[in-house]
Parts: structure tokens; C-alpha cells; sequence
């Protein structure tokens, strides 16, 4: 019998995005015959082998509306002509070409939520880009009666909008043995993108008045702000800008920092509601961290406390909560030795027990 054939839909960097990775990696794994599709921009680097099939689709334009428009029709065409039996697309995005691809095919189709789309700082702050969004998701998510998102939060909140009962797969990072090493330099880590929204505008500030240096690892639509807000509040010497860093070389800075930073401004309810992979990065390399006082944050928080959680992250507070987790070692270690016994429940192969299970009744429907 041959394997189920799914496509899985993406706008982000095939060599970045970790969720992907380890969700196309479970799913071949599992003996499903995966293919994950991205776009290919002037900076696309040469892939890495992965153990499923990867494509890149050209785009003539690399942001804005003309992107999204090239890269839809191109993946429309794309799924048309690919043996396939299982479509899936990954947030609103890649929503559309899947969606009347998987239609007119007559394919099953699934939903995979990474983020409350039409909730994001940067759509909900122009008007006419959150109509054309809203339109999208109430126009298509219905239709995706199969799907799966990464918190408790954000299921309720898909199951109120759109009348969809989805299950959760949380960004849980593989559980493997790890050896805390003696660490020399007490620097602080923000990984992930450095996105509008992300509180660097208070993060970098702080750092004026906190006695280690910041290590940013990844690039985004706030980059550019986040470098100049260095150089004006005179820390070039304290916070440490690295661009994007592959999975490979990011788990050497996980595992040598000594605080992790997770921290969301209250500017969208994708943000309020979100729980980060960085969150669970942190966790599995028994790195204490700062993170946001939100509901799935203090959920964890509550079984297992590996975080100083604050609820205004204003440069004063994330200074001083910076400063217990330096200073504090009692308050460190206990954090520390938490974050080894959270890992062993918050992992990826207790999550992909779910992933498995909604492909494996979608694919005998």
C-alpha cells in the first residue's frame, strides 16, 4: 500500500522554522511521504537535507501584497499538478491556494494554527490588510473541519470565531539527554524573530541598568529599530545582535545562557493568548527565563515554576526581574531544576502522540 502523500504549506524559511521541522520529521517518520513547500527569496540559503521532501517556489516580489498574490497563485498551480492526498496549510497565509486547491481535487485537507492571524500587531494596526485577512479566515477556516494549533488558548479561541474543535500540539522542543555545563559568562539570550511586538523597545532600555549582555539570535520586521535602539541607548557593548542563527548552532547559545527572555507586548490577542517555542527551548536546557505573565505562560508557570513572570514589561520591571535571575542564586537554581523536570511533560514526543493520531483519522476518513 502505498504511503499517504501530504503537503504541508509554508511562507516562512524552510531551514528556520523548527515547528515545521519537527512536525514533517514525525509525519515521515511515521511513514507518511512528506513534502514541505516554502518560497524562495534572493537570500534563500541551500537547503538542508531534512528526512522529507522540500520545495521552494520562486516569487517575483519579496513583501507585501504582491508576494502573498505571486506565491498563492504559484502554490495554487503547484498543488493542482502534485500527487497528493492530505493538504496542509499553515495559517492564514498559505490558506487560500490550499483551500480551492484541496476543493477542486477533492483532497482532505487540514489546518495548521501557529498564530491568531487576523490578531497580529501588524494586520490589526492597518485596516484595510485586517478586513482583507478577516475575509480570509471566516471565508476558509469553517471548511477546515480537521486541525490543530499550539495552546489550549488559542483552540477555545478558534472554537468561538469559527465553530472548529481543534487539537493541540504544543511547539514543544524534542526531549533529549542534557548536561548543564559550568557557565562562565552570565549572558542573557533572546532567540526567535525580532518582530514588532516583542518588547525589545523596553528589553533594550533595561539593559542599561543590567550588569551581562543580551545575545539576540534571529532577524524580522523589526531588526533594523531593534540596532538603532541600541546604538541610542548607548548598549552596542551589551547587547549582541548574531542575525539568524541555524537550529544546529542555536541549541550552543540555549544551552550556555544563563536567563532566556519571552516577552510579548499586549498590542494583539495573538500575543496575550500565544505560547513561543522559545518558551519551551529555554525549558529543555534548563535555562530560567523572563517571560510575559499570560495565560498559557502562567498555566506551565503554575505546574512547574521555571519563569519570573512579569505583567508590565516596562524597562524598570525587566531590569529588576533581569537582576533577581542574576543575583539570586538560590531563586536560579531552584528555577533550573524545575525547568529539567517540566521538559520531561512538556516535550516533543508527548506532542506528537496528538499530531499522529488527527492525521491518522483524517487519512482512514
Amino acid at each position: 500500500m502505498m504511503p499517504k502523500r501530504i503537503v504541508c504549506t509554508v511562507t516562512n524559511d524552510l531551514n528556520y522554522d523548527q515547528r515545521m521541522i519537527r512536525i514533517c520529521t514525525s509525519l515521515a517518520d511515521a511513514g507518511y511521504d512528506v513534502t514541505l513547500v516554502g518560497l524562495k527569496r534572493k537570500t534563500s540559503k541551500p537547503l538542508v537535507e531534512r528526512p522529507f521532501k522540500q520545495v521552494r517556489l520562486p516569487i517575483i516580489v519579496e513583501q507585501g501584497k504582491l508576494m502573498y498574490f505571486h506565491y498563492w497563485l504559484n502554490l495554487f498551480f503547484f498543488l493542482l499538478l502534485r500527487k497528493v492526498d492530505i493538504l496542509c496549510a499553515i495559517d492564514l497565509d498559505t490558506i487560500l491556494p490550499v483551500y480551492y486547491a484541496s476543493k477542486l481535487r477533492g483532497k482532505k485537507r487540514v489546518y495548521d494554527a501557529h498564530e491568531i492571524f487576523t490578531d497580529l500587531k501588524e494586520v490589526i494596526s492597518r485596516p484595510a490588510v485586517h478586513k482583507m485577512w478577516t475575509w480570509i479566515g471566516n471565508h476558509t477556516v469553517p471548511n477546515f473541519k480537521t486541525g490543530y494549533t499550539i495552546g489550549e488558548c488559542y483552540a477555545e479561541e478558534f472554537k468561538k470565531r469559527y465553530g472548529v474543535n481543534y487539537g493541540i500540539v504544543r511547539n514543544a522542543t524534542i526531549l533529549k539527554p542534557v548536561e548543564i555545563p559550568e557557565k562562565i559568562e552570565h549572558f542573557i539570550l533572546y532567540q526567535g524573530a525580532v518582530n514588532v511586538g516583542r518588547c525589545f523597545e523596553q528589553l533594550i532600555p533595561a539593559m542599561q541598568a543590567v550588569n551581562a549582555k543580551l545575545i539576540v539570535c534571529g532577524e524580522g520586521n523589526f531588526y533594523a529599530q531593534a540596532l538603532a535602539l541600541a546604538k541610542q541607548y548607548n548598549v552596542e557593548d551589551k547587547v549582541i545582535f548574531k542575525g539568524y542563527v541555524p537550529p544546529a548552532q542555536l541549541s550552543d547559545y540555549t544551552i550556555q545562557a544563563w536567563v532566556g527572555i519571552t516577552l510579548f507586548e499586549d498590542t494583539s490577542l495573538s500575543n496575550r493568548l500565544s505560547l513561543a517555542n522559545r518558551f519551551f527551548d529555554y525549558m529543555h536546557y534548563g535555562v530560567p527565563q523572563l517571560c510575559i505573565k499570560y495565560p498559557e505562560y502562567e498555566r506551565v508557570n503554575g505546574q512547574y515554576e521555571i519563569a519570573y513572570l512579569i505583567d508590565d514589561p516596562t524597562p524598570e520591571n525587566i531590569a529588576a526581574a533581569l537582576k533577581k535571575l542574576l543575583d539570586d542564586k538560590d531563586y536560579y537554581y531552584r528555577l533550573q531544576q524545575n525547568c529539567l523536570e517540566a521538559r520531561k511533560k512538556y516535550c516533543w514526543q508527548e506532542e506528537t502522540k496528538t499530531l499522529l493520531k488527527i492525521y491518522e483519522r483524517l487519512a482512514e476518513q
